[in-house]
């Protein structure tokens, strides 16, 4: 027969995080992951990161510089996101923008490095602006 207590204290045995409160008041909303960790966790903040049950993240094996920058770029973007949706609850909070611009201009840089090696991430990229054409020119992240 099914046991529902039993079931629920394995969850518990394995994942102290298991179908506790997320937030609590003791909770730093200014205590961040980095951009990589927070992408591969799906959450910026770390005292609001709760696990589904037992699993880890998973590392990103880039293989080539750029799988290593396409990897960064979306970090980058998961950081400003995610910080975006923060400042929408909390658009005072002066530290949160600080970062979310330094995220931002840290993106827009990397952005253009890539573009300068590998050719345009969006049709709307500067190095699109080239003749010939240079959107369909190398290949495409899932080639190769």
């Amino acid at each position: 027969m099914y046991n529902y207590d039993l079931r629920q204290n394995y969850y518990n045995y394995n994942n102290d995080n298991y179908n506790k409160p997320l937030y609590t008041e003791d909770a730093n909303p200014n205590s961040l992951y980095d951009p990589y960790a927070g992408f591969i966790r799906g959450n910026m903040f770390k005292d609001l990161y709760n696990p589904y049950k037992t699993s880890k993240p998973i590392e990103i094996q880039a293989t080539t510089d750029r799988d290593q920058m396409l990897a960064m770029l979306d970090a980058f973007d998961f950081a400003t996101v995610d910080i975006n949706l923060y400042l929408d609850i909390y658009p005072n909070d002066k530290d949160m923008i600080e970062l979310f611009n330094q995220y931002r201009m840290e993106r827009n840089k990397l952005c253009e490095e890539y573009e300068n090696l590998f050719g345009p991430i969006l049709t709307s990229s500067n190095a699109n602006m080239a003749y010939p054409w240079a959107w369909d020119n190398k290949p495409w992240p899932w080639e190769n």
